[in-house]
């Protein structure tokens, strides 16, 4: 398949970075996103199509290994492939290589396709009229695992904002990672950078959502995170890894 992998190059701009001239962790998950929509458009599968037959990919999982952060002005390249899939999910992988080539980070990601009225999984070889590389190499080759439970230090209680919603009409994906990393405070945050994410989405946010709550255990150099909309509700949960920023 010609079209089998995607890859474009541009430059991190400066809006797009912290205070120390690192890529947004909100920004580095939209730009994956950004990749999957472009390129499942190209392989016939993405917005038209979806569109067209009331249905919509649900990401089920993203893991992300940052070995070094992106950096404000290199120019980068960001490639994207569908890995493996089954009957009722489909594996994306993505990589992100620096000017001279290094590679900065890597990331698998699980999704499933619904039925957008009755809310429930399709058959990808009943709706995906399509081959699909069987030989392309994995970014980041590792299993979709039930994340650990925790006892939370503390809950971070916040807003949905206007401009966190999607045009599917609930908060997007992206979010989740800017919640979760805000959520360690400002003292930890501005001593650590990311060097590793991992979300479960679980059930979808709607923007009507008058308030949301994440609770937040911080052990040494990784944190977990539980976000949901209410006592017994659990919408996500996401791990990060960090490590010490040197000054």
């Amino acid at each position: 398949m010609s079209d089998s992998k995607l890859t474009v190059q541009r430059e991190l701009l400066a809006y797009q970075c912290d205070r120390y001239g690192n890529m947004r962790p909100g920004i580095l998950m939209n730009e994956l996103q950004g990749m999957g929509d472009t390129h499942a458009e190209m392989l016939g599968c993405g917005r038209t199509f979806i569109h067209e037959n009331n249905i919509a990919w649900v990401v089920t999982h993203y893991l992300v290994d940052i070995v070094e952060m992106p950096r404000n002005g290199e120019i980068l390249t960001y490639s994207s492939w569908p890995a493996v899939q089954d009957n009722l999910r489909a594996t994306r992988d993505f990589e992100i290589h620096g000017t001279d080539g290094r590679l900065l980070v890597r990331a698998t990601s699980q999704w499933i396709l619904i039925d957008l009225e009755r809310r429930r999984p399709l058959r990808l070889n009943e709706w995906l009229k399509m081959d699909w590389p069987t030989d392309m190499p994995r970014a980041y080759d590792r299993k979709f695992e039930k994340f650990p439970d925790f006892i939370a230090n503390k809950t971070h209680v916040l807003k949905c904002r206007f401009d966190d919603i999607d045009e599917n009409q609930h908060i997007n994906n992206a979010v989740y990672a800017i919640w979760a990393t805000e959520s360690v405070g400002y003292e930890y945050r501005n001593a650590h950078e990311l060097c590793g994410i991992e979300l479960n989405y679980k059930h979808e946010i709607s923007p009507t959502t008058p308030q949301v709550y994440i609770d937040v255990k911080i052990d040494g150099l990784t944190t977990h995170h539980r976000i949901r909309t209410d006592e017994t509700s659990e919408n996500a949960q996401v791990v990060c890894h960090w490590r010490e920023i040197k000054k």
